[in-house]
């Protein structure tokens, strides 16, 4: 092979691997006429590379398929495995948030904008790992600093938290007076729950 040849077999190849990159990271199928911008190509080499690949994939018995949807182009799991993909989503559905994420997570959405310090000054214990996982589940992000000392990184809810609740705004949350008891009814808690001195001798810790 020439060396033109080889220059432009290696060109190939990189189109290649930067068109399975953006399918991979892909949400929705991409129609082939985006693919051939991002990848400065004429949209019939982006086709035959599709095809190319497609046949490729199945070929090596992949659990994944490319395939032509709704005008564009997509990768996912290959029908034969879809049981083991069923039980995996199923499985995830099932993880529970922690009731220290939940009580945290409340917190930020009646609060919000709020620091990770305000946070841990309202529940009385350190926020940092249970933040992180709401963040990475998507529920919480920064959404900008305090204007005051040090100038904290402020917290609040994502669309995600939104969608998960079937709200439409932020606003729509329930009144936080709806849950706060009646003033008598704390005042009955408070005597209920009231430790009465014990003359001598050890008291049991809570």
């Amino acid at each position: 092979m020439s060396e033109k040849g080889r220059e432009v077999a290696r060109e190939d190849v990189e189109i290649v691997r930067a068109l399975e990159a953006i399918l991979m990271v892909a949400m929705e199928p991409v129609d082939p006429s985006l693919l051939a911008q991002l990848l400065e190509q004429p949209v019939a080499v982006i086709e035959k590379l599709c095809v190319g690949l497609a046949d490729a994939y199945q070929s090596a018995g992949h659990g994944f398929e490319l395939v032509k949807v709704a005008g564009g182009y997509r990768l996912q799991s290959h029908p034969d495995v879809a049981a083991y993909v069923e039980r995996f989503v199923l499985d995830s559905q099932q993880a529970r948030i922690s009731q220290a994420a939940l009580e945290t997570l409340a917190i930020i959405a009646y609060k919000q904008p709020i620091s990770r310090g305000q946070v841990a000054a309202i529940r009385g214990v350190d926020p940092d790992a249970v933040m992180r996982t709401l963040q990475a589940r998507g529920y919480i992000t920064e959404v900008g600093r305090d204007d005051g000392p040090g100038q904290a990184v402020m917290y609040g809810t994502t669309p995600l938290f939104l969608e998960r609740l079937g709200l439409e705004s932020i606003e729509a949350l329930p009144s936080i007076a709806e849950f706060v008891p009646d003033a008598r009814v704390v005042e009955a808690l408070e005597q209920g729950l009231r430790i009465v001195p014990q003359p001598s001798g050890d008291t049991e810790q809570a």
